[in-house]
């Protein structure tokens, strides 16, 4: 395949994407597909590719609408490589400079996305055509929070659906969101824009009000820049440091779930930020691949200190006389009028002059049988928590001890595209690291990406690894503490390189 004639400061760009929607029968049974339902579902999913060339190095960037590329989801491990294999012998593209990045949604794609991937990147390279470069930010900090509950206690909890959150009073605070989106646009000669490149850090997990299959926020998001840009563009979407960080109505239990406006308020946020960038006639394309040996983490000891406060837990259970039909009735009596709960005012008044106390004793006693209950209750919602993220740990444990190494290999890319450089890895990175390494990047417009050519699950910070059992991301969660100083040390020295 032929590639463009072009100048040494020219930048050539070319774009693609292909409807990857799964049926009904690329469903498979798995927990991340439990609430999609993919025989439904009115938007769809794709796979975008971004073709760029300079004089000397091509890279290509690919955003797939999928919960990861490898490990979980319908998408299988041996995918990257394929895909890479596939572009290595045509269009002759050098494997470490095709990077795939996953959504993270929970759709379900076709079984074919391999070969309709390689689709998108030969028809993005065929359609190369000369190009300006834009880069710029935008701010959107209404869709997302951070689902890291800080306990009184100093343990931590999360937000999810598995199961209830810690009472109310147990929470001390919670932790930051990124509203930054980094936004890298392309554009025709003639003034159009190719495509837009926008990097965003949160969950696209919220789901739409039928349960159908769906691209979620992210896949909304692209559809409004879309056609917000018009002429053929196309958006691609790339999932920053999102471990931590939930779409801001997640467990809203009194309407149904609606990724759509979230996905809309985050689309017109990019394309109000996109519409102020101005372009660059000359940029160039660098791209650095590395891989880091990650420690594996030893989690019996985890297992076994959560497996003895599980027991500690469940000794704590107390009888009580109440049942779920006793304790709702006289929790209700007992909230309404906390003095006079078991009856009209008159009737203690009058117990009262007769120089009784016989309601005001019964109420004391219930008060005692209704914090028992309550207290019950609280610990087997702890319970609950405790249980699955426990299963969690075992996984990994299983995991570690069922392939061989104390190490596993994961992938570190940079790109930078005239002033817009990006860092990926493959694990899901928590909000703060993705802050951090902003801030210390050398380069004025640095972006984050994570679930990058490959998935590692949960790859917390060391401080939050001390709270293994006790939250989604540190207990889905195989890599020992020390992950995080390798991975930092190589995101900084690939960040001064490019």
């Amino acid at each position: 395949m032929s590639t463009p004639t072009q100048s040494t400061k020219q930048l050539w760009a070319g774009v693609a994407k292909v409807d990857v929607t799964g049926s009904a029968t690329d469903q498979i049974d798995d927990p991340l597909y439990a609430a999609v339902d993919a025989a439904r579902g009115r938007d769809r999913l794709y796979v975008r590719a971004l073709v760029m060339r300079d004089a000397t190095t091509t890279a290509v960037l690919v955003t797939v609408d999928a919960v990861a590329i490898a490990e979980i989801g319908s998408i299988g491990n041996d995918y990257l490589a394929n895909v890479r294999a596939s572009l290595r012998q045509d269009p002759g593209i050098v494997a470490g400079h095709v990077i795939i990045n996953a959504s993270h949604c929970h759709g379900v794609v076709c079984a074919d996305v391999e070969s309709r991937t390689v689709q998108a990147v030969r028809e993005a390279f065929r359609g190369q055509v000369p190009v300006t470069v834009g880069v710029g930010r935008g701010h959107e900090d209404r869709i997302s929070e951070n689902r890291r509950l800080q306990l009184h206690n100093g343990r931590e909890a999360d937000v999810r659906r598995a199961y209830s959150l810690p009472a109310d009073e147990q929470v001390a605070a919670v932790g930051p969101v990124d509203p930054e989106i980094g936004i890298l646009r392309l554009d025709r000669i003639d003034g159009d824009t190719l495509a837009l490149v926008y990097n965003f850090a949160c969950h696209p997990i919220q789901g739409v009000p039928d349960g159908g299959n769906t691209a979620d926020l992210s896949g909304f998001a692209s559809q409004v820049i879309e056609e917000g840009l018009g002429e053929g563009a196309i958006a691609l979407f790339v999932q920053g440091c999102a471990a931590d960080i939930n779409p801001i109505l997640y467990r809203d239990v009194d309407n149904p779930a609606d990724a759509e406006p979230l996905g809309q308020r985050l689309g017109l946020s990019t394309l109000q930020a996109a519409r102020k960038i101005r372009g660059m006639a000359a940029a160039q394309v660098k791209v650095i691949a590395d891989s880091i040996a990650l420690p594996k983490a030893d989690l019996l000891p985890h297992i076994e200190a959560l497996e003895a406060e599980q027991s500690r837990l469940l000794q704590a259970l107390a009888p009580t006389p109440l049942n779920l039909k006793s304790f709702v009735p006289l929790l209700i009596k007992h909230s309404l009028s906390p003095e006079y709960p078991s009856f009209d005012s008159h009737r203690y008044l009058h117990e009262q002059r007769m120089g009784s106390q016989h309601l005001r004793q019964l109420d004391d006693v219930n008060r005692r049988l209704l914090d028992q209950y309550t207290k019950n209750i609280h610990t087997m919602e702890q319970l609950t928590r405790m249980g699955v993220n426990l299963g969690l740990l075992r996984l990994h444990h299983a995991r570690n001890e069922a392939h061989a190494g104390a190490t596993v290999d994961a992938e570190v890319t940079g790109i930078k595209i005239g002033p817009f450089a990006l860092l990926t890895f493959a694990g899901e990175l928590p909000v703060t690291m993705g802050l951090h390494l902003k801030r210390a990047s050398p380069h004025e417009f640095t972006f984050i990406a994570g679930v990058t050519n490959g998935y590692l699950y949960y790859t917390p910070t060391a401080e939050q690894l001390k709270n293994r059992g006790g939250a989604q991301e540190d207990s889905d969660c195989f890599v020992a503490p020390e992950w995080q100083r390798l991975f930092e040390d190589k995101a900084l020295e690939i960040l001064s390189q490019i």
